[in-house]
């Protein structure tokens, strides 16, 4: 009797699994096949010709923009940039740019590369690219024109300040190193800094940067995880298992479905267990950063200093489509081996009136145990064990932040100084007084929301000449109001400037140099490592 009760039971379960099941596959066969409909009559009678790919682009974009800004669509042209992210090679010509109606503007030039040698300089526009115009094209197009194989040759022509300069060049294959810097801090301490999580490249680098530092007697190591945004899962595994045994969880993932979870174990002997560790992170430490930061501080074996994580914990996967196209979708999430989650934003939660994305360390948060018994919280992110204090980014540093001021800035400033000596450079505080009288002169990339609200309104007035006097005494008020708010953030934006200046005279390298000698969390690192007593105390020992 029992038995037969629990087989009308499964049964009973198994028709509602599959009747669920079918009911799903005829909403979405449903859904596909009005979209079709809509999409042929559309193309067919409406009164202006339709662009077939840009519509249904954007219907694509539409669709996924209200889950997480990692599910995306890639079409045949943003593949290429999407390979180049995840392999850290390409053909090119060795610069860093972004996009504007005027063309392509120079943001960093790689050392050695082509447009180093030819004499290009950061805040040139490319306007013309082998005899095009390119001043108004699609940034997807963009992209494109500075790529190819290499040895091919590309013919530039270049706006620099008021001058337009010619340059020719061949296109080179060009390697983005993960490890672009790595040196002694002292006599015993080592510093490597690890900018992105590329393909197996970044544990090769991570690996040879740290077997040649201990050759020059390093015993103690500064870790740089800092503005790292992440990248391979696997390399997050690998270099997690240069500093921890074989056979140790490194993370969860946990999806919906039993493919998609799966637990990340280290498989190769490590290259060091016991030599004292400071790994470095902030705000803008995320994804496989975030992995390696909390793993190694789940198990003890490095202090964690500086700033709270991102708190990106959601696991991506690639998945071909037709044509040539793919998209990258949210599968997972990942889980310390402590079992803290880190992802910070609760994307399925998401306020279905204003868009606003709750997050989970707002919340009840929950706490776990290190190897020692030390509490760690979740609620996304990884909390440092040494918090670097720096001032609480105002709402008008955001909006600086996400203008073009500083590049610009730069810009000018390397424009009107020739050189700089990088051991005796300081942006001092009469600079930033510089910088901000600039923002208020010169600058309009950097406007306030009540700026932009009071420009539209007085624009819109038809006889705004007369109010003319009251206009601007109001945009100069408004102006300052924004300039004290920024200056709440001296010591961030100064820090920010000042490497940005660097990078001008001395490249990315300069940069680095730079803040081995006078970086504040490299130096706190430094006197930590060498108080062992205090650095065992945060580890639980």
């Amino acid at each position: 009797m029992k038995a037969k009760k629990i087989l009308i039971l499964s049964l009973v379960a198994l028709i509602t699994v599959s009747f669920s099941f079918q009911s799903r596959f005829f909403e979405i066969a449903k859904q596909i096949e009005i979209y079709n409909n809509l999409f042929k009559t559309l193309n067919m009678n409406y009164v202006d010709e339709i662009n077939p790919g840009d519509l249904t682009n954007k219907a694509i974009n539409n669709t996924l923009k209200n889950l997480d800004p990692y599910t995306r669509f890639y079409n045949e042209q943003q593949m290429e940039d999407a390979l180049i992210r995840r392999e850290g090679e390409y053909g090119g010509i060795g610069i860093s740019s972004f996009y504007t109606k005027k063309g392509i503007v120079v943001a960093d030039i790689k050392e050695g590369y082509p447009a180093d040698k030819a004499g290009l300089k950061a805040g040139d526009v490319i306007f013309n690219v082998n005899g095009q115009n390119i001043g108004g094209l699609e940034d997807d197009q963009l992209s494109q024109m500075l790529k190819g194989s290499p040895n091919t040759p590309v013919n530039l022509k270049v706006k620099r300040a008021e001058k337009t300069i010619p340059f020719d060049l061949t296109l080179d294959k060009i390697m983005m190193d993960p490890v672009p810097f790595y040196e002694m801090i002292n006599e015993d301490t080592g510093y490597i800094i690890l900018t992105q999580f590329t393909n197996y490249k970044a544990t090769e680098g991570v690996t040879k940067a740290f077997k040649e530092l201990k050759e020059k007697g390093m015993k103690k190591l500064v870790f740089d995880l800092r503005n790292n945004p992440g990248g391979s899962l696997y390399d997050a595994v690998n270099i997690t298992n240069l500093f921890i045994p074989m056979g140790k969880k490194v993370v969860d993932t946990r999806g919906k479905s039993k493919k998609n979870s799966r637990t990340y174990n280290t498989s190769r002997s490590p290259l060091d267990l016991e030599m004292p560790m400071v790994v470095l992170i902030n705000g803008r430490s995320a994804s496989a950063s975030e992995i390696v930061s909390g793993a190694l501080q789940d198990y003890d074996r490095a202090v964690i200093m500086g700033e709270r994580s991102f708190g990106k914990g959601l696991v991506q996967r690639y998945f071909k489509l037709n044509y040539g196209t793919q998209m990258k979708a949210t599968i997972s999430k990942y889980y310390t081996p402590s079992g803290r989650c880190i992802q910070e934003l609760d994307y399925a939660n998401r306020d279905a009136k204003t868009g606003g994305v709750p997050k989970f360390s707002d919340g009840i948060v929950n706490k776990f145990s290190t190897e020692n018994g030390r509490p760690v919280l979740d609620g996304g992110g990884v909390l440092p064990d040494v918090k670097i204090d720096i001032s609480e980014k105002t709402a008008e540093t955001n909006r600086l932040l996400n203008s073009k001021a500083i590049f610009n800035f730069a810009t000018e400033y390397a424009r009107k100084n020739p050189s700089i000596n990088l051991d005796t450079f300081t942006f001092s505080s009469s600079d930033f007084n510089q910088f901000k009288e600039y923002l208020i002169t010169k600058d309009t990339t950097f406007t306030s929301q009540q700026e932009k609200l009071f420009i539209t309104a007085y624009e819109s007035e038809e006889n705004n000449s007369k109010i003319s006097s009251e206009y601007n005494h109001l945009i100069t008020k408004l102006k300052s109001l924004k300039i004290a708010e920024i200056t709440k953030n001296e010591d961030l934006l100064t820090s920010l400037l000042q490497d940005e200046i660097i990078e001008r005279y001395f490249y990315k390298k300069g940069v680095y140099q730079y803040q081995l000698k006078n970086d504040i969390a490299i130096k706190k690192a430094s006197e930590l490592l060498n108080n062992n007593n205090k650095y065992n105390n945060f580890l639980g020992k």
